[in-house]
C-alpha cells in the first residue's frame, strides 16, 4: 500500500496532498450538514406522516438535533480510538460514517413506502453523521498539527476554517443550481436526493485517499513508550487542560454561532430583510472570512498565539457591538455587520487548532481535544440561537451583546492560561513536553511553533 511520507522526508507535492486529504473531511462534513438543513421541509414531506405538516417539520429538526447530540459521543469515541489505534484509523472511520449517513438518506424510501422505518432510519443516519462530525475534527487536528512544520502550525490550522466555509458555500451553490436546473417540482419529488448522493460520492473518494495516509510518526513513537490511552487517564492526568479547552471552545462557539446563525435569522425576523438579500450577505461575508483566514494563520505563526487572541477580544468588545447595532436590511449593511464578526472569528480559528493540540501530550491529544470540543460545541452551539432569539424578541438584546463580549473574554482567559501553561515544545510532537518556563509566545526570532 502506498503511504505518504512523514513530514521530515515529504516532497512538497505529497505534503500538499496529505494536508488536503486531512482537511477535506471538514469540507464534506459542513457540506452534508448544510444540505440537510436546506432540504428539511422536503425531507419532512417524504419521511414523516403527512397529516400535520408542522409535526413533520419538527420531526426533521429532531433528526437534525440527534446529529448534534451524538457529536460529543463521537468526539469521545473517535478521540480515544485515535489515541489507541492511530489517527489514520479514526479518520477512516469518521469519513465512512459521514458518507454512509449521506448514502442512506439519499436512497431511503419514503414513509409512504416503508412506514415507520423511514423516520427511524433517518434518525440512525443522522446519529452516524453526528458521530462522524464529533470525531473528525479532533482526529484531523491531531494529525495535521503533528504533520505541520513547527513554524507553520497556525497556517495549517487555518486550512480547517477555509475547508469548512468552502463546504458550506458549495452546499448552498449546489442547492441553488439544482433548483434552477430541475425546478421546484422535480426538487420536491426526487432531485433533492442528488446532493446527498454527491456527499456520499465525495466521502468514498476521500476514503480511498485516506487509506494511503501514513500514520503520524510522533503518535507511533508515543504509543511505544506511553500507557494505553483512556478517558479515565485523560481526566485523571489532565483535568485542568480539559477544562481550559472546554472554556475556550465555548467562548469561540458562542461568537461563531452568533455571526453564522443568530444574525442572519434576526436580519429576517427583526429587520424584515429579504431572504435573498440575507443569503447574498451571508455568502459574501463567508467569502471575506475565507480570504483573510490564511493570511491570519501566517500572521499568527509570526507574532504568536496570544497577540491574535488579544486582537480578537478587543475587536469583539469594541467593533462587535457597533457592527450589530449598524445592521440594516440591505446587502451592504449586512455584509458590513456579518463580515466584521466573521473576520474577527478568523483571528480565533487561526490559532484554535494549535492551541488545542498544545494542551495535551501526543498519546492523549485526540481524546483531549475531542471530549471538551464535543461537549462545549454542542451545548454552546445549541443554546446560543435560542438565547439570542429570546432576548431580541423581548427587547433585551443589549444583554446578548454583553454575553458576546463575555464569551470573547472567556476564550481569551482560557487561551491565555493555556499559553502560559504550555511551552513551545509541548506543541511539538517530536520534542515532547518542555520546561514550563518557556511560554507559547513568539519572540522576535519567530520561536512560536
Amino acid at each position: 500500500m502506498t503511504t505518504y511520507a512523514v513530514p521530515t522526508a515529504s516532497t512538497p507535492r505529497s505534503r500538499i496532498r496529505t494536508v488536503a486529504t486531512t482537511v477535506a473531511g471538514n469540507f464534506i462534513e459542513y457540506f452534508d450538514w448544510l444540505i440537510f438543513g436546506l432540504y428539511a421541509p422536503i425531507l419532512a414531506q417524504h419521511f414523516f406522516p403527512g397529516g400535520n405538516p408542522l409535526t413533520a417539520v419538527l420531526g426533521v429538526f429532531s433528526a437534525y438535533a440527534t446529529g448534534m447530540l451524538f457529536r460529543p459521543l463521537g468526539g469521545i469515541l473517535a478521540g480515544t480510538l485515535a489515541d489507541r489505534r492511530g489517527r489514520r484509523v479514526a479518520l477512516l472511520l469518521s469519513i465512512t460514517l459521514m458518507g454512509g449517513g449521506s448514502l442512506v438518506i439519499g436512497l431511503l424510501p419514503a414513509y409512504a413506502s416503508i412506514g415507520i422505518a423511514a423516520p427511524i432510519l433517518l434518525f440512525l443516519a443522522r446519529a452516524a453523521q453526528g458521530l462522524s462530525a464529533g470525531g473528525e475534527w479532533p482526529a484531523a487536528v491531531s494529525y495535521l498539527m503533528e504533520l505541520a512544520p513547527k513554524n507553520r502550525r497556525c497556517l495549517y490550522g487555518s486550512y480547517f476554517a477555509v475547508s469548512s466555509a468552502a463546504g458550506g458555500l458549495a452546499a448552498a451553490a449546489l442547492g441553488l443550481g439544482l433548483g434552477a436546473f430541475f425546478g421546484a417540482g422535480a426538487m420536491a419529488q426526487w432531485a433533492w436526493r442528488v446532493p446527498f448522493l454527491v456527499g456520499a460520492a465525495l466521502s468514498v473518494i476521500l476514503l480511498l485517499l485516506r487509506r494511503q495516509l501514513a500514520e503520524s510518526e510522533p503518535f507511533a513513537r508515543a504509543r511505544r513508550t506511553r500507557p494505553r490511552a483512556s478517558l479515565r487517564r485523560l481526566l485523571r492526568e489532565h483535568p485542568r487542560a480539559v477544562a481550559l479547552a472546554a472554556l475556550f471552545v465555548a467562548g469561540v462557539t458562542i461568537n461563531t454561532t452568533t455571526w453564522t446563525t443568530v444574525v442572519p435569522a434576526l436580519a429576517q425576523t427583526r429587520l424584515h430583510a429579504d431572504p435573498a438579500v440575507v443569503y447574498a450577505a451571508v455568502s459574501a461575508s463567508i467569502a471575506l472570512a475565507m480570504l483573510v483566514q490564511i493570511p491570519f494563520g501566517l500572521l499568527a505563526d509570526r507574532i504568536g498565539v496570544l497577540p491574535m487572541l488579544t486582537g480578537s477580544l478587543l475587536g469583539f468588545a469594541v467593533a462587535g457591538p457597533i457592527a450589530l447595532a449598524a445592521m440594516a436590511p440591505s446587502t451592504g449593511r449586512l455584509v458590513l455587520s456579518m463580515g466584521t464578526g466573521l473576520v474577527l472569528m478568523a483571528c480565533l480559528t487561526s490559532v484554535m487548532p494549535k492551541l488545542m493540540a498544545a494542551l495535551f501530550p501526543v498519546d492523549l491529544r485526540a481524546s483531549g481535544i475531542g471530549l471538551p470540543h464535543g461537549i462545549a460545541n454542542s451545548l454552546a452551539g445549541g443554546l446560543t440561537p435560542w438565547l439570542g432569539t429570546y432576548l431580541a424578541g423581548h427587547d433585551r438584546f443589549g444583554w446578548y451583546l454583553a454575553l458576546l463580549v463575555a464569551a470573547a473574554a472567556l476564550a481569551w482567559v482560557a487561551g491565555w492560561s493555556a499559553v502560559r501553561r504550555m511551552s513551545v515544545e509541548s506543541a511539538d510532537p517530536v520534542a515532547g513536553p518542555a520546561p514550563r518556563s518557556e511560554p507559547l509566545v513568539a519572540t522576535a526570532a519567530g520561536r512560536d511553533g
